[in-house]
């Protein structure tokens, strides 16, 4: 776990601190890496980086607590969840419910295709360097702008939740390229589908995505589920 930094993010708390702000922060921290599954959180040290009081920061916990980020351990603190096999297959029952929801309505050439693009272009550079954190934030963005295209802030923010969980999965697994390069020529295709307003096709190829994504993250993550609880030192 590493706390160094916050206080860069002071700013983003303007002059009145508020629990909603320092739960943006952390959310992002979480979903960046920073602080890893499994990892306590010090009031004090996050006090002291963000510059607020130990009660704003208790709120903020309690906001991620609630969106499954978070988890609070009695007399022990409040740690990074780790999720389970049942948390994953959740996730991409939602993710398969929302996103091909969408790509389905599609009848005609979506007019804002950028994010997609974008993210789409970002995955391939990341892809070029090797960097394979990056790689992994490309595609979540790729999701992220498919649901956008539903025009929903309420989509959004559950899409948004959905993917920040889905990430401590990513985290635990520790193999961003492995989870991820494979399925960027899929986004590639999947973004040729929607520029020609193919909903039809899209939604077969993202159905497909999401079904061999979770399968292979299933089979992989009980093993790494598996062999945290033999090991004392990685639970």
């Amino acid at each position: 776990m590493s706390v160094e930094g916050l206080a860069a993010d002071r700013a983003m708390l303007g002059r009145t601190s508020t629990a909603e702000r320092v739960a943006v922060i952390l959310r992002a921290r979480i979903s960046e890496g920073y602080f890893e599954p499994g990892d306590r959180l010090s009031e004090k040290q996050i006090t002291e980086q963000l510059d607020i009081s130990r009660n704003t920061l208790r709120e903020g916990f309690r906001l991620l607590t609630h969106e499954r980020l978070l988890v609070h351990k009695l007399n022990q603190g409040v740690y990074v969840r780790v999720p389970d096999v049942a948390d994953l297959e959740d996730l991409y029952r939602v993710r398969k419910h929302l996103e091909c929801s969408v790509v389905r309505d599609v009848v005609a050439p979506p007019a804002e295709l950028r994010r997609l693009t974008a993210a789409v272009d970002e995955g391939r550079r990341a892809l070029d360097s090797e960097s394979w954190r990056a790689l992994g934030t490309a595609n979540i963005a790729f999701h992220e702008a498919i649901t956008a295209l539903a025009g929903s802030p309420r989509i959004d923010e559950l899409m948004r939740s959905v993917l920040a969980e889905l990430r401590l999965v990513f985290h635990v697994m520790k193999s961003a390229r492995q989870f991820h390069e494979p399925y960027l020529e899929r986004n590639r295709e999947i973004l040729a589908a929607l520029s020609d307003g193919d909903g039809a096709l899209a939604e077969q190829l993202l159905s497909a995505y999401l079904e061999d994504s979770e399968r292979q993250l299933v089979e992989e993550y009980d093993h790494v589920i598996a062999d945290r609880a033999g090991n004392p030192a990685l639970a």
